[in-house]
């Protein structure tokens, strides 16, 4: 009986130990980022130039989405900064040509979820609160928690409305 307590205890042991260092370990790695049409580091733009996000993410009326700049608005300084790199050629192109870049979406919310960045920032919440450290990343992954769960958590921290219908339209 001793030897099948002890056996059962070095077993709950060792799997204590390998969940935690994977959850550890998973908590450490990063998702990998969307393969995008034209490499941009945001830790450059938004990091050492410091550029506001709004400059190339506008948020028009009535407020809900945050758009990507066109091409035309970073041509603004690429006209004249890094121009014999192959990325910046490419863009040029697309800002000749008027057409639209196709970046991968990093963040989504279902259809079913009202959200508008409008009400979140005029009310004091950051960029980085549900982005993450977007200044300090190469490339852009899913980093912060936009679950309904991630959300309801900050709600509570904020002392936002928990109410269903305050995100989501009744049935």
């Amino acid at each position: 009986m001793r030897l099948r307590r002890a056996s059962f205890l070095a077993f709950s042991a060792v799997f204590c130990i390998r969940e935690a260092a994977s959850t550890q370990t998973s908590r450490q790695v990063a998702p990998s980022p969307p393969q995008q049409p034209i490499p941009f580091s945001h830790k450059m733009h938004a990091g050492n130039l410091q550029l506001q996000c709004k400059g190339c993410h506008p948020n028009p009326d009535p407020g809900e989405m945050m758009r990507i700049a066109p091409p035309s608005t970073c041509m603004a300084c690429h006209s004249a900064i890094k121009t014999d790199s192959p990325a910046v050629q490419k863009l040029a192109a697309f800002a000749k040509e008027d057409r639209e870049i196709r970046w991968a979406r990093v963040y989504e919310i279902p259809a079913y979820v009202y959200f508008s960045h409008r009400a979140h920032s005029e009310s004091g919440n950051t960029c980085a609160e549900c982005h993450g450290q977007v200044a300090e990343r190469e490339q852009l992954y899913r980093e912060g928690d936009i679950t309904m769960g991630g959300c309801m958590n900050c709600h509570r921290e904020k002392k936002a409305s928990l109410d269903c219908s305050y995100c989501h339209e009744p049935r």
